[in-house]
């Protein structure tokens, strides 16, 4: 059996989010404005036999897959949003499953530090990045979430509503990772776009 833990669908990647994945991306690269689907599951292994379902019925490309024991994510995009639904709707038929049949996202943390110390950013940019750097002055925000996957969505409308810097959007694993830097005004709107990115995940 196989059980479906984060499905989130990204009618548009923006621009720093999908060049942070075209950092971590073992397949095609995504490039901003691509629609986007994120799926996870449990076990881990069945990710194979869903990507192998998804590409064989559509034209999307596969850009990332992580399997582990627990849990296993597979993402794939193309521009033609269409595509990346069919291919969605492929997915859960492949499961006996719906959207709705998701887990609810969890958040596991939720905090804002503001007026970054010099010391506290060299920190982060060299231990907790693989996006931009965070200057000193500057406001950050955490988002952790269970199941991980939700996370890019939350970062991707965070991106949407305020003009921010992505440092991290670890989105595998347990638990997902959102950091973000900018100034005060704009952490706090990008902090309010993605609590409720999570809170109403997109499905279609």
């Amino acid at each position: 059996m196989i059980t479906l833990r984060t499905y989130v669908y990204i009618d548009s990647l923006q621009p720093q989010l999908a060049a942070y994945m075209a950092t971590v991306s073992q397949g095609f690269l995504p490039v901003p404005g691509d629609a986007c689907l994120w799926v996870e599951v449990s076990p881990g292994m069945a990710v194979h036999r869903l990507t192998d379902a998804a590409l064989k019925a559509t034209r999307v490309h596969l850009s990332q897959q992580v399997v582990e024991r627990a849990y296993g994510s597979l993402v794939i995009h193309q521009r033609d949003q269409s595509d990346v639904r069919e291919a969605g709707r492929v997915l859960l038929s492949r499961m006996n499953a719906s959207i709705d049949d998701r887990e609810t996202c969890r958040v596991a943390w939720k905090e804002i530090v503001r007026g970054m110390t010099p010391d506290h950013c060299v920190l982060i940019n060299r231990q907790d990045r693989r996006g931009s750097m965070i200057l000193p002055g500057q406001s950050m925000f955490i988002l952790e979430t269970e199941p991980a996957g939700y996370i890019v969505y939350a970062a991707n409308q965070a991106e949407k509503a305020a003009n921010i810097t992505l440092i991290d959007a670890r989105a595998v694993g347990a638990f997902g990772r959102l950091i973000l830097a900018g100034r005060e005004g704009d952490v706090d709107e990008a902090a309010a776009a993605a609590l409720d990115a999570v809170q109403n995940p997109s499905g279609t």
